[in-house]
């Protein structure tokens, strides 16, 4: 591992100043991830702005929904009790991820972050347009098992690893966001990034800004949700497919629907021709198939991949079978 500097800022404001001064700087909280990346040389910031003094570990009610502050660990947000009752699909996303001791260290604003786990990403031998621009794609002929079938280009064929960010978007959250220009408000949606010619930018956050938390509207989605993780081990892996499914039901009649995939693009993948497919239909098996259907328009495999073509619809399925069954 290089060496960096390391400054460890008690306000907002003071972290924000010390990344401006050094564009190449990266913020740090639980540093599951980006330790990683530095170990293996893949990312060699020259400081680390350690953001953990800052007042942004809480979990509120705002004026129309819930506030999770960036610096609140996954685990506590897995077993909050205003997250259990308003929004019990983000619970189990949450614990759904990683391992116990991960989730104990890894922070919500981090979580968003997280760079793709593409093995070509990781090898520093390897070429990769998303460590360095114009090397080439070694995924895009080499082993691919774990990539995009959606959203890609000829640049990167990854795909992003976070599971609470499927769920996410699939609520309509917002991000918000403090920088050199004040703060913003940013809709989860238009976070991540797919990687047409530019695979190096994971996000549209713009230079120096810091998350702040995120925001999730109330909505109806108490009691009929499901968060399905296909992965080739049963815990401590990511997922080759997974769905967020949420179901507002009258009776047997679905009144409105989320849907959202991960493992499948680089940024997570909302269905909405999907979701309104489903709106005043009956919640059944054959109702579900053909939102799956839609929701596969436009995939694509690559070599190793072919499987997810059917792996993702038979997910989304089974997905909101379990939805609909549960309460």
């Amino acid at each position: 591992m290089n060496q960096f500097q390391y400054v460890r800022p008690t306000k907002t404001k003071a972290a924000i100043e010390a990344l401006a001064k050094d564009a190449n700087a990266q913020f740090i909280a639980g540093g599951t991830n980006l330790l990683d990346l530095m170990k293996r040389g893949v990312m060699t910031p020259p400081r680390l702005i350690d953001i953990n003094r800052l007042p942004l570990d809480k979990i509120e009610k705002a004026e129309a929904g819930l506030r999770i502050g960036a610096l609140v660990l996954n685990s506590t947000v897995a077993e909050d009790k205003l997250v259990r009752e308003r929004h019990p699909l983000l619970a189990q996303a949450l614990a759904a991820g990683a391992s116990a001791q991960l989730r104990n260290m890894a922070t919500v604003g981090g979580n968003m972050l997280q760079r793709t786990r593409c093995s070509y990403f990781y090898d520093t031998a390897m070429p990769c347009n998303k460590r360095e621009p114009g090397s080439g794609c070694g995924a895009l002929e080499g082993h691919n098992r774990m990539h995009a079938i959606f959203g890609f280009s000829d640049k990167c064929i990854a795909v992003h690893p976070s599971d609470m960010s499927v769920v996410l978007v699939a609520l309509d959250a917002a991000v918000l966001l403090s920088g050199p220009k004040g703060e913003r408000r940013l809709a989860f949606s238009d976070l991540h990034r797919l990687p047409g010619d530019t695979p190096q930018r994971d996000t549209n956050l713009e230079p120096g800004e810091l998350i702040l938390g995120v925001e999730i509207p109330d909505s109806p989605f108490t009691r009929h949700v499901h968060y399905l993780k296909v992965r080739e081990r049963a815990s401590y892996a990511f997922a080759l497919v997974s769905v967020a499914a949420a179901l507002s039901l009258d009776g047997n009649t679905i009144k409105d629907a989320r849907l959202a995939m991960g493992g499948v693009a680089h940024k997570p993948w909302r269905l909405s021709a999907a979701e309104k497919s489903l709106i005043g239909k009956p919640a059944t098996e054959a109702t579900f198939r053909q939102a799956a259907e839609l929701a596969m328009q436009g995939a694509k495999a690559f070599k190793h991949n072919a499987y997810k073509l059917q792996l993702a619809p038979n997910t989304i399925v089974q997905a909101l079978k379990n939805a609909a069954a549960s309460a």
